[in-house]
């Protein structure tokens, strides 16, 4: 996944004092003159490999993946975050070369005036570090808030579901995946997003459910919603839309199918119509009806889906085949 292993980001005073603790212990073990440059050396290293790993750490945004591009920059917004960590590359590039720097004025000073030196490259070490501490913190929250997006494979084919509450879209994902239990639940916008799984010939399938995104109309949403729904246009292989022409659900079904409307001219991905709760009413037009609660038709449903996917995959064909 694109940002579920980044590391902790660490904090200015955090490097600081790791760094000049370290470099105190180097010295010790040295003559006075031979301390100035060893603690200087280690306090340098220290900083600009910690600062250049942070950076490192991140994917390069140009080569991420659209989808994730649109939900990293619905959250953090990513133009900022490129600011912040091309901060930091700056003041490890600056660290390095003050270690330079003041090696060279170290090796043609005596003792006192070398260990004026490197107190001076400490000061200004730790200036530049005062310098990118919001930088820094905006780096860690960065990282905070991104690790909880869903982990969704952009290899492997997805199917979002959308359509109003209630209408039993949780209850279709749910039953899909339930044998396997593999239902999880992501941290996003003011709800989540439920990601699941299923097989089929061998091939896994993503199943996306939506709840607060695709489940009202756009003027309703807010931006990070707006551009989340941006983000899945770019992840879906098909959209199963699901009716409930019972009323049930709370809404009606003028609504509905105008939020069906506003999909259909959003995606580009194969739509599937699913008319939901048939076993009270099937007064809507769609391409399958179905009935979680009497559990009917529901393979139907996914055969569909997964027909209009025409998934091509690699794998050689089964020996029973």
């Amino acid at each position: 996944m694109t940002f579920e292993d980044l590391p902790t980001t660490p904090r200015s005073e955090e490097l600081l004092d790791k760094a000049f603790s370290r470099a105190a212990r180097t010295g010790r073990a040295k003559s006075p003159y031979e301390a100035q440059e060893a603690m200087l050396r280690t306090a340098a290293n220290i900083l600009s490999d910690n600062l250049e790993n942070v950076v490192t750490a991140w994917p390069d945004f140009d080569y991420v993946d659209p989808f994730y591009y649109e939900l990293a920059d619905a959250i953090v917004e990513v133009d900022e975050l490129r600011q912040a960590l091309s901060e930091v590359t700056w003041a490890s590039r600056q660290i390095e070369e003050f270690r330079s720097e003041y090696t060279t004025k170290i090796r043609n000073s005596d003792t006192d005036t070398a260990r004026k030196h490197r107190k001076q490259a400490f000061a200004r070490m730790a200036d530049i570090m005062d310098e990118i501490e919001d930088d820094l913190l905006e780096i860690g929250q960065a990282r905070d808030q991104l690790k909880t997006l869903p982990d969704i494979r952009p290899d492997e084919p997805a199917i979002v579901v959308a359509g109003y509450p209630n209408v039993g879209k949780s209850s279709f994902v749910n039953y899909v995946t339930n044998a396997r239990n593999e239902i999880e639940s992501y941290p996003f916008t003011t709800k989540a997003v439920q990601v699941g799984h299923f097989e089929h010939d061998r091939i896994r399938y993503q199943i996306v459910d939506t709840p607060g995104i695709l489940d009202r109309p756009q003027e309703e949403r807010n931006g990070i919603e707006r551009q989340a729904v941006s983000a899945l246009e770019h992840l879906a292989d098909a959209v199963l839309f699901v009716l409930d022409a019972s009323g049930d659900c709370g809404y009606p079904l003028e609504s509905q199918l105008e939020l069906l409307a506003e999909v259909e001219s959003r995606f580009d991905a194969p739509i599937i119509t699913v008319c939901n709760k048939s076993d009270r009413s099937t007064e809507a037009e769609a391409d399958v009806y179905m009935s979680i609660t009497e559990e009917e038709n529901i393979e139907e449903v996914l055969d569909m889906v997964v027909e209009a996917i025409d998934w091509e995959t690699d794998l050689p064909p089964s020996r029973n085949a």
